[in-house]
């Protein structure tokens, strides 16, 4: 068998978009994807409820696959079965701020209440000894998956370290918390990682938890500033305060062997990827009467979730779950399709507001279209990309050099500048997606991936 094109960790706050994300990924081939870890945080709810949802996933996989094997069908989530994937909990709490849940959304168990309205598809409380206790052996493995009593950030730090630097991706869906401590613990073996994938934030859209801020983003706000730091040549010029909390978090040294590789699908280009409630229930309400645990399981939270945005905004024809999460494990699937691009400026100088009173969690981008002091920057061209010129771009600040090399900190804002946007050495490098093989494409595609 061919070695996986991608090998990643999913770093996930399991609600109903993070299930169907993962469900995405397990049930790719193996030559497609090897999924190494799904390090669990909190986020849609808390980090205990996250986790009964991942080994809920897992147990419906379970019968879903004793079930289509009983009708002679393909069984289906080879890359699970490959992959056996490691699940370990982290974070169960932001860096700094008091932790905010989506439970008015995602429901009070993150699935629309499937485990009190459903308890049948619900696996008994068993597996909690996987994650508890101490033991001679770290890593415990079940049926489908191996679970590790060591936290998440160790997990992923381990990963990177045993694996040669550019062969791990990490697929970001939930606040980036466990990301900061892992980065913060040992920030050269995490710039081994070959790319960072975060659904997050809101650039030239309305948010989704307020105004301006996307709730990944909002529930940890210094944790991905911190993160998002590491794409910088001088991490220090978009670092936030040490956390009130956890002021032993180190900074990053002056001097990194690279920069971070990222790229951000923010609500700009996740919400038009739709999933549809009559194009999926065409496809499940068969399968449920024929007795699919999968379809009746996935239908209970999916429907009951379009029927809470329907009530949060107006009855619709034919509602559809935004596929946030999906896309980012779609894109690990199809990654060099040419549809995929990137804003025609990238990599972009996008910085996230930590302490702001009613912009914490907002991506802010200097829109005064006027060029850095420095070196040229190098533009990632994608397919189709146009430039924009502005004439204010003429417009220059001139700073001397001196003291400005890669991965050196300088100790003031030159005159007129502020935040040191201007400078070429300073501020952050992040590469936003902003177009997909296709918004109505997608739907189809992950109905027909999860349910053949």
């Amino acid at each position: 068998m061919a070695a996986p094109l991608n090998r990643i960790i999913i770093d996930t706050d399991p609600g109903v978009d993070d299930i169907l994300a993962i469900l995405l990924a397990l049930a790719a081939k193996p030559e497609e994807l090897e999924i190494l870890l799904l390090s669990v945080t909190y986020g849609n709810v808390e980090a205990d409820k996250c986790l009964k949802n991942v080994i809920t996933l897992f147990h419906i996989i379970e019968k879903e696959i004793e079930w289509r094997k009983s009708r002679g069908q393909l069984e289906g989530f080879g890359a699970m079965l490959s992959s056996k994937p490691l699940v370990a909990v982290g974070a169960t709490h932001p860096l700094e701020d008091e932790m905010l849940m989506a439970d008015y959304f995602h429901g009070i168990d993150g699935l629309a209440g499937t485990h009190t309205s459903h308890p049948h598809l619900t696996p008994a409380d068993a597996w909690k000894h996987l994650f508890e206790g101490e033991s001679e052996e770290s890593i415990v493995s079940s049926k489908s998956f191996r679970a590790s009593k060591a936290p998440a950030h160790q997990e992923i730090l381990r990963l990177l370290r045993e694996n040669p630097p550019d062969t791990i991706t990490i697929v970001a869906v939930g606040p980036l918390t466990n990301l900061a401590l892992a980065a913060a613990e040992d920030p050269e073996t995490f710039l081994k990682v070959k790319e960072v994938c975060v659904m997050g934030g809101a650039i030239d859209v309305e948010g989704n938890i307020t105004p301006v801020a996307e709730f990944n983003t909002y529930a940890d706000a210094v944790a991905t500033a911190r993160v998002f730091a590491l794409t910088s040549p001088t991490p220090s010029s978009t670092m936030p305060p040490p956390p009130l909390k956890m002021s032993s978090l180190p900074t990053y040294p002056k001097k990194l062997s690279r920069t971070l590789n990222l790229t951000l699908f923010p609500l700009d280009v996740t919400s038009p990827h739709l999933l549809r409630r009559l194009e999926f229930k065409q496809k499940v309400d068969p399968l449920i009467e024929a007795g699919s645990p999968l379809a009746q399981w996935t239908s209970v939270f999916v429907l009951k979730t379009l029927e809470k945005i329907e009530s949060l905004t107006r009855k619709q024809e034919n509602p559809g779950l935004e596929l946030h999460d999906p896309l980012c494990i779609w894109y690990m699937l199809t990654r060099n399709a040419p549809q995929w691009m990137l804003a025609p400026k990238a990599p972009e100088d996008i910085r996230v507001e930590t302490a702001g009173q009613w912009t914490r969690g907002m991506h802010v981008v200097d829109r005064r279209q006027r060029k850095k002091a420095g070196r040229p920057e190098e533009q990632v061209k994608s397919p189709g990309a146009v430039d924009i010129v502005n004439p204010m771009e003429s417009l220059n600040v001139t700073v001397s050099d001196q003291g400005m090399d890669v991965g050196e900190e300088t100790h003031a804002d030159p005159p007129g500048d502020n935040g040191s946007w201007l400078q070429y050495n300073r501020g952050n490098r992040i590469n936003r997606m902003i177009s997909s093989p296709g918004e109505d494409a997608f739907g189809p595609y992950i109905i027909e991936r999860l349910f053949g």
